[in-house]
């Protein structure tokens, strides 16, 4: 990465600034991976922009945002399988990479439940398998619903392909098992049966597959089951979902439950009484790591009394009680042969490296990330010079540093582009910005095209047959300018055929010409066929979009710094579009929005910005012409006597710690609010409130102390 001013010299306008670029970086980034599959940076370079951003807002909490890396868990469920929605969310893990890293976990699990120094925090540390993970719901000791993670809260459901994995089991053993129990645990593939499995596809003619996770993936994705029964799938357990009742008051117990059921669990896990315990096992793991016969990519440190689990519970994206200590990164030596140039849906000029293919873990990689022109820079990287290439978690391509002694002669600085490589329109950078930007905005097709990817993409409309491939076609023959245009699409049901014949003709003549054996007439026909089923579902699958929760069409607006998490944060604390707009259009919109717990002022003045733009409420106010917009409820806690309720902390808590108190309030069914507004609810004050006290009595809220918030929620 790029050397920046530490954390603690930051002033506050620095720091508002440089939240500005980690978020607007960290957003390309996920979406690179998320939405695209498309990765072009490395974990380590991704996590310590995630650990900048974290440091920034640990010293100016009231600049904190939503939009971080630590709030993403995976990728809507693809096209093709029926969709599973968890009763309890599939929450993916926080990391940690040094031995001070996973001793700060584990401090911090003792600030948050208030413990002594001398008080045992015992875990539950296994490998991390490199495979999928799926939830496996049983009923009276019966499999009957399987489904991937997803985005955590809806999978697919792969419920026959699971049934054919031996490892689980269609009945469990014993008859002490839950009415309802749901098992969680990783799908994967050993290597050699992954070796096997490649050797096979090549004899056959079929694909070959990059590594076995990637192998575990495609085959428990098959739409047919017998295809899947071919593949040597394995499983291990090692969580639970929903359940009637927990096995056990421990995590420990509870593996040891799934082993009597007939589960499989690593046999490699171990119950540690302390970080220093879980700390060795880690070390003897990593050593034996070559020799498992499996891909694991760190060790999972669990604490393993669930009553702590429980109060410790969830922040956005995952459990307070449970961290991954990673495995250092994978490298190798290579040459670079270009630099290309990519202009995302912001304008914002990507450079990534094009590399003579190497295999770096198991996989060859033939891109990666170089960030931006300061990264170009400080490792000085040109054209032609050899390079040291990792893959921090055994993932994502990124360039390490240059062998400068190997440096071909003659080989010059790189110039970075002050022109958009798209439109040509001039590419600037802003003060304090590392980001350089094309200033084409509407007329920039790259800008364009890259917008209506987002809106269509998974976790946004999730429209399932407009691909980019498509987009770029339909925009290119002006069908398709702006996300209003999709919805147009149905009533020119004829244009959108003509389209499609005329691109499938161009095709079709440029295959006879390679291949001159293909008879024309059935390849037209089929071509024909499968032109009018692609027509057809499409039309479809936008019609099923008509109908759209408020948190998506948020999300799928592309506001800057705006994330999943954000969105929905926004949809839950207005509830309507109507709501929402009305609020936006207000002189306070920036103070309102700045006052929800979790939003700071810089993401705060982007959401006005956006809806301050006259084209952007006008290409609103046509979208939404021809849509259902769904209005999102906060989360209700059933006779939860404050589940709705805007809910403001000030002072200290002397019976748990702010953290907690926060968790609980929104388990509940509350918002959490940072300031104090006509609004707000009700105040909870403790020692040492200051100036929201003092709001509160001016707005004429409810004020009252932790003991009476504590029997007012049941816990008195």
């Amino acid at each position: 990465m790029t050397m920046r001013k530490p954390v603690n010299d930051l002033t506050k306008t620095e720091a508002r600034k440089e939240l500005d670029r980690l978020a607007a970086e960290i957003a390309a980034h996920d979406k690179a991976y998320f939405q695209n599959d498309a990765p072009v940076i490395s974990d380590a370079a991704y996590d310590a922009l995630k650990q900048r951003n974290a440091t920034i807002e640990a010293r100016f909490p009231d600049l904190r945002r939503l939009d971080s890396p630590s709030l993403r868990v995976g990728a809507r469920p693809a096209g093709g399988f029926d969709k599973v929605v968890h009763r309890v969310p599939m929450l993916s893990l926080d990391n940690a990479f040094t031995e001070d890293e996973a001793r700060d976990f584990e401090a911090r699990i003792r600030r948050f439940l208030k413990l002594g120094e001398n008080e045992e925090v015992a875990f539950v540390a296994e490998p991390k398998i490199d495979g999928l993970s799926a939830a496996l719901r049983y009923e009276n000791g019966k499999f009957v619903l399987g489904a991937t993670r997803g985005d955590g809260t809806e999978g697919e459901n792969v419920t026959a392909n699971l049934r054919t994995i031996g490892d689980v089991p269609a009945i469990l053993k014993g008859k002490d098992a839950p009415g309802v129990f749901e098992v969680r645990g990783e799908v994967y593939m050993s290597h050699a049966d992954f070796e096997a499995l490649n050797a096979r596809q090549e004899k056959e003619g079929g694909k070959l597959f990059a590594n076995p996770r990637n192998a575990a993936a495609g085959s428990l994705r098959q739409l047919d089951p017998a295809i899947t029964a071919k593949r040597p799938l394995r499983f291990f357990a090692y969580a639970w979902g929903e359940t009637s009742s927990p096995p056990g008051k421990t995590h420990w117990d509870v593996l040891r439950a799934f082993q009597h059921w007939g589960l499989p669990v690593n046999p490699l896990a171990e119950r540690c009484r302390s970080i220093g315990e879980a700390l060795a096992f880690y070390r003897e793991i990593e050593e034996r790591r070559a020799d498992l016969g499996y891909d694991i990519d760190g060790v999972v440190y669990k604490v393993d009394r669930l009553d702590w689990q429980e109060r410790l519970g969830f922040v956005s994206r995952s459990p307070r009680w449970a961290t991954a200590h990673k495995f250092p990164a994978q490298q190798a030596q290579t040459r670079l042969l270009d630099i290309d140039i990519q202009v995302g849906r912001t304008g914002v000029l990507t450079p990534v490296a094009k590399l003579k293919p190497v295999t770096v873990g198991g996989v060859v990689v033939s891109n990666a990330t170089l960030h931006n022109e300061d990264e170009i820079a400080r490792k000085d990287v040109r054209i032609g010079d050899t390079v040291v290439v990792q893959r921090a978690g055994d993932v994502i391509p990124q360039i390490v540093r240059v062998i400068a002694e190997k440096r071909p002669r003659g080989a010059k600085p790189y110039k970075f582009p002050d022109t958009c490589p798209v439109c040509g329109s001039h590419a600037v950078r802003e003060d304090g910005e590392v980001a350089r930007r094309c200033t084409g905005g509407l007329i920039c097709r790259a800008q364009a095209v890259e917008r209506l990817r987002h809106f269509v993409s998974r976790n946004a409309f999730d429209i399932e047959g407009l691909g980019g491939t498509y987009i770029d076609l339909l925009f290119e023959k002006g069908l398709l300018e702006e996300p209003a245009d999709i919805f147009l699409l149905p009533p020119r049901a004829d244009r959108l055929s003509k389209v499609l014949s005329d691109r499938r003709k161009e095709q079709s003549a440029e295959r006879r010409a390679k291949e001159g054996k293909t008879d024309p007439v059935k390849q037209a026909k089929r071509d024909a066929d499968k032109e009018d089923k692609l027509v057809a579902n499409l039309l479809s699958a936008i019609e099923a979009r008509r109908a759209i929760a408020l948190d998506r069409l948020i999300f799928a607006l592309g506001i800057r710094h705006v994330g999943e998490t954000t969105a929905k944060l926004l949809a839950r604390n207005y509830g309507t579009l109507e709501a929402f707009l009305s609020a936006m259009e207000g002189k306070d919109a920036v103070a309102e929005l700045d006052a929800i717990e979790g939003i700071g002022e810089v993401v705060a003045e982007a959401i006005k910005d956006f809806f301050d733009e006259k084209h952007n409420r006008k290409a609103l106010e046509r979208l939404v012409k021809h849509l259902d917009v769904k209005p999102v409820e906060a989360p209700r806690t059933k006779d939860s006597p404050v589940a709705g309720k805007t809910v403001v902390f000030t002072g200290s808590l002397e019976k748990m710690t702010r953290d907690e108190a926060k968790a609980r309030a929104e388990a509940l069914g509350a918002k959490v609010a940072g300031s104090v507004s006509a609004k707000t609810d009700l105040v909870v004050a403790g020692p040492g409130a200051g100036s929201k006290l003092k709001e509160a009595q001016k707005h004429g809220v409810e004020v009252i102390d932790e003991g009476e918030w504590l029997r007012r929620i049941g816990e008195g």
